[in-house]
């Protein structure tokens, strides 16, 4: 018993730290840390509104389909009623009573009082309904599926945004280590010069370009700073670093395999086959007006004036034909609606292809490009090492020193749009590569 107890208490002390894995983290606890993507994309989720939005209409729709369901069950209702009367003419009480039928005070004999008790329990179950109740049911099930793509749409769209910030925070903080890095070898370089009063002139014009390049990068990081803690929905003056690789990405994948991907796992294609499911039902269920509806019920009442011994037991099979006048009318509407929503599932196919095609363009454009500025990038680092190993910096050096960081820049941007690309690509197709 004392391990079971044990066991028990272990396993609730594991659960939250279980939760706080997955889904407990505070963006308060990470303020003094840097942020890796992973968490960044669990903060964004956790306090983006329409991501929350769309979870709610999850649940509501969920709600809905259990409704649904109990449509076949049969409905059930205890009544107790209490009446006190005086008539001059019989009257059937309102439906909320029982639609009991109450003598006037002429029918009564002398010693009768004027009032009247009542319990029971009464059943009303469809046996047949012209197929509207599993109509109601398909549709609701539909519509959940419908909220799920919804849901899964809009968290594509919070991720791809968290990703983009995420990538620009990370190309700003490596932008303004290489600019501050430069900035100070530069100041080596002019304070070691021997230069002429006119090359002096030149060499603090290079030293100011390449302060400016800092402060533009200080301005660069802020902006993605806050682009980022937006991104996150969170305090916008709040301290925010972040972490992870920051390398050119490669993908071998053909365009065809994309394409068949996209159609099976974009949402927002999804979406529009349950809109069009949804319409097939809509037309069903105007047909089914047509048919009758086979009604059984029944009840069991215990009556009385002073007591309940009086007893009333009942049960009935109905068969109710409605004559609907709209049939065709809104047959005709809901076939006219099932070929828009065809229409636009069309649209949306074309779209996503477009799409798809676009974001492979680019993502493999810049995926050749970076590898290209990286090759560069690594040979110019190799060629300023043996400069400063193996020559006296002169003027030259502080022009070398603006090539050595425009190609640094250009490295980065290269690996920011790279990266970019890639999580565009995979929006555009609905899954991660």
């Amino acid at each position: 018993m004392k391990k079971i107890v044990l066991s028990l208490v272990a396993l609730c002390l594991a659960l939250p730290l279980f939760a706080q894995k997955e889904y407990g983290l505070r963006f308060s606890s990470l303020i003094n840390d840097e942020l890796s993507l992973e968490n960044a994309i669990r903060l964004g989720l956790e306090n983006n509104s329409d991501f929350l939005l769309a979870q709610q209409e999850i649940i509501i729709a969920e709600q809905k389909v259990k409704q649904a369901k109990f449509l076949f069950l049969p409905q059930i209702a205890l009544q107790g009623t209490a009446t006190w009367y005086d008539l001059d003419y019989p009257m059937v009480l309102p439906e909320s009573v029982a639609n009991r039928y109450i003598p006037s005070n002429d029918s009564q004999t002398a010693g009768d009082k004027h009032q009247f008790f009542g319990v029971g329990i009464s059943a009303t179950q469809y046996l047949y309904s012209g197929g509207r109740f599993r109509g109601a049911l398909k549709a609701a099930q539909a519509n959940l599926k419908q909220a799920q793509s919804k849901y899964e749409a809009v968290k594509n769209a919070v991720v791809l945004d968290i990703k983009k910030s995420f990538f620009s925070l990370q190309y700003a903080q490596y932008n303004l280590t290489l600019a501050q890095a430069v900035q100070q070898k530069a100041d080596r370089y002019f304070k070691g010069l021997k230069l002429s009063s006119w090359d002096k002139i030149k060499a603090q014009y290079l030293l100011s370009l390449l302060y400016s390049e800092k402060n533009t990068a200080q301005k660069d990081l802020q902006k993605a700073q806050l682009a980022m803690l937006v991104s996150l929905n969170k305090e916008l003056n709040a301290p925010i670093k972040v972490k992870g690789e920051f390398k050119p990405a490669t993908l071998n994948l053909d365009l065809a395999y994309l394409n068949l991907w996209s159609l099976e796992f974009r949402p927002e294609l999804k979406s529009a086959i349950y809109a069009l499911e949804l319409d097939s039902l809509a037309i069903d269920l105007a047909l089914s007006r047509r048919y009758p509806d086979i009604i059984l019920t029944g009840s069991y009442e215990q009556l009385g004036v002073e007591d309940l011994n009086d007893v009333n037991k009942q049960i009935s099979l109905a068969v109710r034909l409605p004559i609907p006048y709209n049939v065709a009318t809104q047959t005709a509407q809901r076939k006219a609606e099932q070929k828009q929503s065809s229409l636009r599932r069309a649209a949306i196919e074309d779209k996503i292809r477009v799409q798809v095609a676009e974001s492979y363009a680019n993502m493999v454009f810049w995926q050749n490009e970076a590898t290209a500025r990286q090759a560069t990038w690594q040979e110019v680092q190799k060629l300023l090492s043996q400069a400063e190993n193996s020559s006296r910096a002169d003027l030259s050096a502080l022009e070398a020193l603006h090539a050595y960081y425009q190609t640094g820049r250009d490295y980065y941007e290269g690996i920011r749009q790279n990266l970019s690309s890639k999580a565009s690509l995979e929006w555009a197709i609905g899954r991660d590569l």
